[in-house]
């Protein structure tokens, strides 16, 4: 098994990142705050736009640790990777099985049965715990909903139906997304998805923390020699992880949307941890940001039981595991994709 090492975040907007020896030096301002081991790091993220010196560079794409760039609002700009990994006939497979109409629909269905699965077991966890303290009713009106909803995609025979399906059970989980915030209603409530830009404090932290999940299993693909941009629902077009995008679709709600309800009901941030520009666009403030990245790096930590597996993992290695299934079925080793259903 794979072991779970850090993601290294570099939050600072005027943070440089220089190489000394076997050490990344973090700079700001030109002043040196911290040095860390190359050998100690899986990956580097930074939320700065001053960049990285040509040595730390050449450093990671040889020792193969990915070097993401995100504005300091979470905005994916750029990564730098290494050599690609894995072998080709497996990268054949995938081409392969991505031009390949019926396997290509089946894999897109085991990852929104898996999404779908787990936002419904969300809601059930919620009216477990939680029964007096929300409408239960409503929340079981749209579980069942998306019970249902799975054994539509199970038999439906495009992707086109396949997406409706998709959208309209993402639509009634996020109606009903509000009534899991149970803390701090006056500063965090949620009436429905806004993206680009976040329009309230909630959708900002999604936002934010869909964007780590995606960076984690971009790089869980690679490890294992998928390419990360070839996928099998989302459209293909320059720049966009299509593959990653598909992976993460069933890890949303167990990983990323938990994670951002804890963070509140737990009150670990309040309203002042944000900034709310004249246009609306909700931002958070940096130090809201280096807690979340301390608390996400937890949460990887955090150890449960794989359901196909049936083996004690890390939630950080969940996506690594799922890429290594998704291989080992494109090289006909399983009858399919299991994905992760969680419970």
């Amino acid at each position: 098994m794979k072991k779970l090492l850090n993601t290294l975040y570099v939050t600072r907007e005027n943070g440089y990142l220089g190489l000394d020896g076997e050490n990344i030096v973090i700079y700001d301002d030109n002043k040196e705050i911290g040095r860390l081991p190359l050998h100690n790091l899986e990956s580097i993220v930074s939320f700065g736009y001053r960049g990285t010196s040509p040595a730390l560079m050449g450093a990671c794409v040889e020792k193969n640790i990915p070097l993401c760039y995100l504005s300091p609002q979470g905005k994916f700009l750029a990564q730098v990777t290494g050599s690609v990994r894995g072998n080709v006939i497996l990268r054949e497979k995938q081409f392969e099985s991505s031009r390949d109409g019926k396997v290509s629909l089946d894999i897109a269905k085991s990852c929104i049965i898996g999404k779908i699965y787990n936002a419904r077991w969300v809601l059930e966890r919620t009216i477990r715990d939680h029964g007096m303290q929300i409408d239960t009713e409503r929340v079981k009106q749209a579980s069942e909903f998306l019970k249902g909803s799975l054994q539509e995609i199970r038999q439906c025979e495009t992707k086109d139906q396949l997406r409706g399906y998709e959208g309209e059970a993402a639509k009634l989980y996020f109606r009903v997304f509000d009534e899991m915030i149970l803390q701090q209603k006056k500063d965090f409530f949620f009436e429905k998805r806004s993206k680009r830009p976040p329009m309230d404090r909630v959708n900002a932290l999604l936002s934010f923390t869909y964007t780590l999940l995606t960076h984690m299993v971009r790089s869980a693909l690679e490890t294992v020699g998928l390419d990360p941009y070839v996928g099998y629902l989302h459209t293909e077009r320059p720049g966009r992880v299509s593959l990653a995008l598909d992976l993460m679709e069933e890890l949303r709600p167990v990983l990323a949307d938990r994670f951002v309800l804890s963070l509140i009901n737990r009150k670990m941030l309040n309203g002042k941890d944000f900034k709310i520009k004249e246009n609306g666009a909700v931002l958070m403030t940096e130090d809201a940001r280096k807690m979340i990245l301390t608390e996400w790096q937890n949460r990887k930590k955090e150890q449960i039981t794989h359901p196909y597996l049936k083996e004690k993992v890390e939630w950080g290695l969940v996506p690594y595991v799922q890429a290594m299934l998704l291989a080992r079925y494109l090289r006909g080793d399983l009858d399919g994709y299991p994905p992760f259903l969680w419970k």
